[in-house]
């Protein structure tokens, strides 16, 4: 009997290939979508399970309150590892110190390469469970040792054995190779990591570190593996209260140290003002409801054309009954053409998965494959092939079985006035859910522009940024200066702590005459170098630039316009604030300098000249003559005086545009979703218009010798479907609105949700849909009435 239902429903879809090709497309495209889309939450929910302690390890993390504002904060003072180790050494199995991953200069022979890296302590390896290809996890107990990946073992040493051989880290330590660990995955938070060295041997070259080693200074970061027995939440409430304990007084209020697990940090990354959690994980809701709604409409697609054609299988169906067929007989015939009808569909949607999945990798910056050598993987894609059959052969299933045969057979049978209600509400779910994407979108994309637009407080174009990883570049400045500007390349040469991209510094123990006395003050700070204003093209509202020309302005201070305002000050410049009892003149106010997120205010910071606290090497291009040709000239410069180092540089342009990068994915993918969602909707549309228009053949034939024109009965045939799409827009109004409102919410630099946005997707849906329409409408109005009527 089964093998008769599907022979029949093979049958039905040869005999029915305009409607059977509609819905297989559909149906691909939207099981195409919910793959994807599987795919990349599945991605998201398993980073960092790489490391076989994810449940354990935790990131060492505090909360604080600043004058009011909630914030959390995962740079931590040195001496709490100190603490943990020795104090709670029952709740931890590993306390690792560690600084920052950045990029570093390796070097062995005559190979030099720039990798990003980090100095950990020697635990670890053991701790973040690293796959050994060669040596030992304890490598790291050796003080001037390196661990390496396996790619950065190849590109160094090729085919020599890397174990015990001597290289450079920024031209500054020699260490000896003592293991080598597989390449991280790409969904971990360590995936850039292509090498370790050890905390020890980078703590103790660098005296600043033992200078700023108190509680003070928040500069490290902490990880933290819990011993068996414990969990985070009682050892978080051991632990809250060790920074009032060591430091009553701080610039926060009621700070708190607390345990952040490894299995939170990627979707669980921000925290608002008030508290509140938030991250990727609104994505992964976001993108999981997107899925569901787009596989939704195309399983309409099947229910509205199945239905349609009921009076065709009205006969069918009469028959079988007349001669014994009981209703779960028609019910799982009706099933099996569904089932059948998916099971093409999913064939086709694994195709177009696998067509698309490299375009989808780079939009989602993801490095996802069908997993065919899963057994996994083919439990799921027959499970959602079949739920996704009874999905959509459910209501045409128990409609088109429920017929009476009498009615049928008599010849009385019409689907009645409301038979088609159903399908009506069914084409306004699907362009509802379609509207609100297409609003979604353009209310993430409009977000990402007005963001894009705001003032940065000073010029990118041109300018390109250099670290200074190895000792070379250090005590050279004017030197260097001089020969890049006379090569004609450079217009001018600063250096800085901070790229003018981000803020790498927020410092406390500055005083100033009237300030708050219940003020927690802190300030952005940033050590320049004279020419950097020159450099960047900052622009001052008030008071001058640093100048070789005034002896003074060592002990200077040039503010933002936000600092000027966090002060409180009337009239700033010429004024003076102590920072840590060393007085500061203020001789300037510059317009804000965007240096942190685009979406956030600009923070208050103040810049002062230092050489020695330099970072970064800015550099202004000529204009005038060719980047290619004046990066040659430069590179033949820093070969002079950096020989032991590739030549590095990053476009600031470039840097800033990175900060939108994860608002522009979600976008881009929206829009694809968006566009898809459209596209089933549809192809459901030109299903129904030609199944109507097949209908009213005669009816137009009629109007047609009594006096219609073409224009009429193409009104006739489209506005039907053009006030289902009014009535979906009417609907997707409120809904995208209010979803859009508490986006928006977390932004505190944000667009404004426009009326004409509406108006625009409403009339591009209702555009869409009567070209859609039109097609089949005009195609049937402009038949010949003697053909439709030659029956009668």
């Amino acid at each position: 009997m089964i093998r008769n239902y599907f022979k029949i429903a093979f049958r039905t879809l040869l005999k029915q290939k305009a409607y059977s090709i509609i819905n297989i497309t559909g149906l691909a495209t939207g099981m195409a979508v919910a793959m994807l889309i599987g795919l990349w939450i599945y991605d998201e929910v398993s980073y960092n399970k790489y490391h076989i302690n994810y449940n354990r390890i935790a990131k060492v993390m505090q909360s604080a309150s600043v004058n009011g504002e909630f914030g959390v904060g995962e740079y931590m003072p040195l001496p709490l590892r100190n603490i943990l180790q020795t104090e709670f050494q029952d709740d931890f199995k590993h306390v690792v110190i560690a600084a920052w991953m950045e990029n570093h200069v390796l070097a062995y022979g005559d190979r030099k390469i720039t990798k990003t890296g980090n100095y950990m302590s020697s635990e670890a390896p053991e701790m973040l469970t690293l796959k050994m290809v060669q040596g030992t996890m304890d490598g790291l107990k050796e003080p001037a040792s390196i661990m390496l990946s396996s790619s950065v073992a190849r590109v160094l040493f090729d085919d020599i054995d890397p174990i015990g051989k001597i290289m450079k880290i920024d031209n500054k330590f020699s260490v000896k190779v003592t293991g080598v660990y597989e390449d991280l995955p790409y969904n971990t938070e360590f995936r850039e990591m292509t090498f370790i060295a050890p905390w020890e041997l980078y703590a103790s070259s660098e005296p600043w570190i033992k200078n700023t080693a108190g509680w003070q200074n928040n500069s490290w970061q902490i990880l933290a593996q819990l011993s068996k027995n414990s969990d985070f939440a009682t050892v978080s409430k051991k632990i809250k209260n060790l920074r009032v304990l060591h430091l009553p007084e701080t610039a926060y209020s009621n700070p708190e140290i607390f345990l952040h697990p490894m299995s939170r940090w990627h979707l669980y990354t921000g925290w608002d003002k008030s508290g509140k959690v938030d991250g990727r994980i609104q994505y992964v809701w976001l993108f999981g409801i997107i899925g569901v709604f787009v596989l939704l409409l195309a399983c309409i697609n099947f229910m509205n054309l199945s239905t349609a054609r009921s009076e065709k299988r009205a006969k069918e169906v009469g028959i079988r009954k007349a001669v014994g067929s009981v209703r779960s007989q028609l019910v799982g015939q009706f099933f099996s053409e569904s089932l059948m009808v998916t099971a093409f569909a999913f064939i086709l949607s694994l195709l177009l998965t696998f067509l698309v999945l490299p375009l989808f990798n780079e939009i989602a910056d993801k490095q996802l494959s069908l997993p065919w050598n899963k057994p996994l993987f083919g439990v799921l894609g027959l499970s959602f092939s079949i739920l996704t059959g009874l999905i959509a052969g459910s209501y045409p299933a128990l409609y088109l079985s429920s017929f009476q045969p009498v009615k049928v057979l008599k010849g009385t049978f019409r689907a009645g006035r409301f038979a088609s209600v159903p399908r009506k509400v069914l084409v306004v779910i699907q362009f509802t859910v379609s509207v609100t994407l297409v609003i979604g979108t353009i209310i993430v994309f409009r977000q990402i522009q007005y963001a894009k637009n705001r003032p940065v407080g000073y010029n990118r174009e041109a300018l390109i940024t250099i670290d200074m990883n190895t000792p070379e570049l250090y005590g050279h400045y004017n030197a260097l200066r001089r020969e890049l500007i006379e090569t004609g390349a450079v217009i001018e040469m600063s250096t800085s702590s901070s790229p003018t991209t981000s803020l790498k510094s927020r410092q406390i123990g500055f005083d100033w005459e009237g300030k708050d006395p219940n003020l927690r003050e802190q300030l952005g700070t940033v050590a320049i170098s004279h020419d950097f204003g020159k450099t960047i093209g900052w622009q001052f509202v008030a008071g001058r630039d640093f100048s070789r020309s005034f002896a003074t302005d060592s002990s200077g201070m040039v503010l933002n316009e936000s600092a000027a305002r966090y002060l409180g000050l009337k009239d700033p410049v010429g004024k003076t604030v102590k920072w840590n009892g060393k007085p500061f003149q203020i001789i300037g106010i510059v317009k804000d300098m965007l240096m942190g997120s685009p979406f956030e205010p600009v923070y208050q910071t103040v810049f002062m000249l230092d050489y020695n606290w330099a970072s970064v090497i800015n550099i202004k291009l000529n204009p005038q003559n060719s980047a290619n040709e004046s990066l040659k000239k430069i590179e033949a410069v820093f070969r002079k005086f950096n020989p032991g180092s590739p030549f590095d540089y990053k476009f600031v342009d470039q840097q800033y545009a990175s900060k939108f990068a994860v608002e522009e994915r979600i976008g881009q993918l929206a829009w694809g979703f968006a566009i898809l969602a459209i596209f089933i909707s549809c192809l459901g549309l030109f299903g129904l218009a030609s199944f109507v228009a097949e209908q009213r053949t005669k009816e137009m034939g009629v109007r047609k010798v009594l006096g219609a024109s073409v224009f009429t009965l193409w009104s006739l045939l489209s506005k039907e479907f053009a006030l289902l799409v009014i009535i979906a827009f009417i609907i997707a109004i409120p809904a995208s609105y209010c979803f859009l409102e508490n986006w928006l919410e977390k932004y505190e630099y944000r667009t404004n949700i426009s009326w004409w946005i509406f108006a625009v997707a409403g009339a591009g849906s209702l555009l869409i849909t009567l070209l859609t329409v039109s097609f089949q409408s005009i195609k049937a109005a402009m038949i010949n009435p003697v053909k439709s009527l030659r029956s009668e």
